[in-house]
Formats: C-alpha cells, structure tokens, sequence
C-alpha cells in the first residue's frame, strides 16, 4: 500500500524519505566515503575509476560528475551527504545552494539574507512562481526526470 505523499506537489522540492533513502543508498555510502583524505585524493585523481566501485546507477554517477545537485537528489542523494562532493571540490555549502537554484553565490545569498524566495507562486506545482521548475535552469532536466 503506497503512502499519501502530499509533498510532491512543492516545486523544487525533493523530500528525502524512505523512498529516496532506498534509491540514493549507494549514492550516499560514496558521498560519505569522500570523508577520508585518501578516498577524496583518489577521486580526484580518476573520478570514473573511483566510481566505478560503487553499485550506483549509471545516472547517478552522470549526476556526480556533472556536479548537478538537484540530479542527484532526484536519483536518492541526500544533500548532508551530497555537501562531501562539494567540499571535495572547494566549495561552500552556499555556492553549492545557489548553484542549485541557478544563482550565484551573491545572488544565493542576497537572497536568503532578504527573507528568501516568496511563497507567492511557489505553494504548489502549476502556480508561475520562481521556484517553478519550468522557470529554473535546470527545469528541462527535472521535466525529463519526473
């Protein structure tokens, strides 16, 4: 018997439930293996070879190396887990969120300092606010997904 999963009906939203949990596993398990220096100097040195020893998905492992956040999360990652990709890389968890709302890190966080994105057009699918994910860059990619 499936769950009621009132959630999904959020733009731009990716719940991590047990579903998620579930397909993201292995997703996951590589991201927190990133937590060990030698593990991250490994990756770095031949991400595909690196990957190639984790039972993920095909497109899971397209997402990591696209470093596209939200694909990941569509595929199970969780984004605590998904945040050891990049710091792997240098990056902030502020340049990470901003690269997954398609700003910047000035734009990303101008914004969060300003109260956020408005709740106007964003309560639910079908409404044309900015969260839309016909309205995000990478709206095309979550159109095609879902």
């Amino acid at each position: 018997m499936a769950l009621e999963k009132p959630y999904l009906d959020v733009p731009g939203t990716i719940i991590f439930d047990a579903e998620q949990s579930r397909k993201g596993y292995w997703l996951n398990q590589f991201c927190m293996s990133l937590m060990k220096a030698d593990n991250r100097e490994r990756f770095k040195a031949d991400e595909r070879a690196y990957l190639a020893e984790w039972a993920m998905s095909e497109e899971q492992k397209q997402a990591v190396l696209a470093r596209d956040l939200n694909w990941c999360m569509r595929t199970g990652g969780n984004i605590y887990f998904l945040a050891k990709i990049g710091a792997t890389d240098g990056k902030s968890f502020q340049q990470m969120a901003g690269s997954m709302t398609g700003m910047t890190e000035d734009e990303y966080r101008n914004m969060m300092i300003s109260g956020g994105r408005s709740i106007t057009g964003n309560r639910f699918i079908g409404e044309n606010g900015d969260a839309q994910a016909h309205n995000q860059p990478q709206g095309a990619a979550a159109k095609k997904v879902n």
